[in-house]
């Protein structure tokens, strides 16, 4: 039996325009640096699974891809915590049909699970004319060798529908990760390119299904028990990116607008993430880090505000006055105004969140974060009583900035009863920080009390979170004309008539809204009595 031969794969790969190929190939960042010429082949990969796609439910790909040679047989795992690096397991093959016998690692086997090759078949297959180039960066013991592949063609399905790609693979072969990003970095400055997150299996497997780009909500954080604290920061960092990343696409066709949400969510993650570890950043890198992140927010947030104003405040008074027998026709005509007026808003609000996505100044920002991270930039500091916490197990740090936040939400919502709606608005962004840390931390502790803890939080984040879209309601009323657009005689009586409607809902949920903030001053704190998973 031979056996597959085993590597991790660690690669970057960058979403490009076929027109920009050109350019980027006579790049100085690539022709100054190679090592030899570059080499054009044409791929043909065919990809399998079960009719049930179980492959695909366990994140895993098999792949028959013919060489001028003849054939060889991969497997890939799903991308590890890092986002870069991935299990990949290659043999050769005799003829075009996998043979699953060739597989003797064991980890590879329990990626596939129980399977056998008559239970295969072909899903999708990729036509890819791939020119490679090596290039080394920097010399010395800390020179980098990376493998880039220009790859141009389409992922097709037998019936003959297709998808087309076009992307540059940076795949590292010796050295640092980092250096992947700081090439992507030079590149990015001479043409627009954009992370892609989504390999051309999972591009593949989306075809079949028949499914447009769709939102993505962030996974579930597992954090080693031994990990140090600058570990945490590197595995966190990395994970709201991949949760930026993967609402991009989606974003920008606008098809879904959760897309925009999930975005916004990812950004509000990474914010907290960079405060709860402010100490340990230094304040160029931490003003840079949040001078971007606001930006970005900035450009996304009002699509965010006029969606959950059309769907969620304005519809259902709207469909209400819809439905209901003598309220006069120029009542409802004067909502319908607003819902035009509002929409017309949304779509406006929309352009300027896909331009901020689709910009350079967004590409930069994702590679320079993920630099910063591959090269722990925050190590760029003077060696200091805190500096040096970075490299202690974060389970102890976890119990104080845990402690350290619950303990702002506390003060933040003292007197609940009477305050003011700005003072809960302060509160809910405590709240919001608070749980973010738990969903952090939450695997270094016993499950069970985390989601108890968190069922309380998100209650009461929940119901002051209408609250604030009230509020924002008001705010977006106040601007809706402000572009110059044209307002009808009509609108100022609907506006009044909607935050009226929800203003009487707020007040009619405010002893239920009381009763929720005393549930979570007596929750239990899961981090008092620490205990780690081991």
């Amino acid at each position: 039996m031979a056996e597959a031969d085993i590597n991790r794969e660690t690669e970057l790969k960058l979403a490009a325009r076929p027109e920009d190929l050109a350019i980027l190939r006579a790049a100085p960042a690539i022709t100054g640096r190679a090592v030899g010429p570059e080499s054009v082949r044409t791929l043909e990969s065919t990809y399998y699974d079960t009719p049930d796609r179980r492959l695909a439910e366990r994140l895993a790909t098999l792949r028959v891809r013919k060489t001028g040679e003849g054939f060889v047989q991969t497997v890939k795992s799903a991308p590890e915590a890092d986002g870069l690096a991935r299990g990949e397991w290659e043999c050769a093959l005799p003829s075009a049909q996998p043979d699953l016998t060739l597989i003797a690692d064991s980890e590879a086997l329990e990626l596939l699970g129980p399977l056998s090759d008559s239970e295969l078949e072909p899903v999708f297959t990729s036509y890819i004319e791939r020119g490679v180039v090596e290039v080394r960066l920097g010399g010395g013991a800390s020179a980098s060798l990376i493998e880039i592949a220009f790859d141009q063609g389409e992922v097709r399905l037998p019936d003959g529908r297709a998808t087309p790609v076009c992307e540059i693979e940076l795949e590292l072969k010796s050295g640092s990760p980092a250096a992947l990003f700081d090439l992507g970095l030079e590149l990015a400055a001479l043409a627009p390119l954009r992370l892609e997150v989504r390999t051309k299996a999972a591009r593949g497997y989306a075809l079949a299904a028949g499914e447009s780009d769709q939102s993505a909500k962030a996974e579930k954080l597992t954090l080693d028990p031994d990990v140090t604290v600058e570990g945490a920061v590197a595995r966190i960092v990395r994970a709201c990116v991949t949760h930026l990343a993967a609402n991009e696409a989606v974003t920008l066709t606008g098809d879904d607008p959760e897309g925009v949400h999930q975005m916004r969510v990812a950004l509000r993650r990474l914010r907290s993430a960079i405060a709860l570890f402010r100490p340990f950043v230094p304040t160029p890198q931490y003003l840079w880090l949040v001078g971007e992140i606001k930006w970005l927010a900035g450009s996304l947030g009002p699509a965010r505000d006029w969606d959950v104003f059309a769907t969620e405040l304005l519809a259902p008074v709207r469909d209400a006055f819809h439905r209901a027998d003598g309220h006069g026709h120029a009542v409802v005509e004067d909502i319908d105004a607003l819902a035009a007026a509002a929409e017309a808003r949304r779509l406006r609000a929309y352009v300027t969140a896909r331009e901020a996505v689709g910009s350079p100044r967004y590409t930069a920002f994702l590679l320079g974060l993920g630099a910063w991270v591959e090269k722990r930039g925050w190590r760029d500091q003077p060696v200091s009583e805190e500096s040096v916490r970075l490299f202690e197990p974060v389970v102890g740090l976890a119990d104080h900035l845990l402690e350290k936040r619950h303990r702002k939400a506390k003060r933040a919502g003292q007197g609940f009863a009477h305050l003011p709606v700005a003072q809960r608005h302060q509160l809910r962004i405590a709240l919001k920080k608070l749980r973010y840390a738990v969903e952090f931390f939450r695997s270094l502790y016993d499950d069970k009390p985390v989601r108890r803890y968190l069922q309380d939080l998100a209650a009461m984040q929940d119901s002051l979170g209408h609250l604030n879209d009230v509020a924002t309601a008001t705010r977006l009323l106040h601007e809706l004309h402000e572009d110059g657009s044209h307002s009808l005689p009509g609108e100022p009586r609907a506006a009044g008539i909607v935050i009226g409607w929800h203003a009487r809902g707020v007040s009619d949920t405010e002893a239920a809204l009381v009763a929720l903030w005393h549930e979570f001053l007596d929750a239990k704190r899961f981090w008092s009595k620490p205990d780690p998973v081991v």
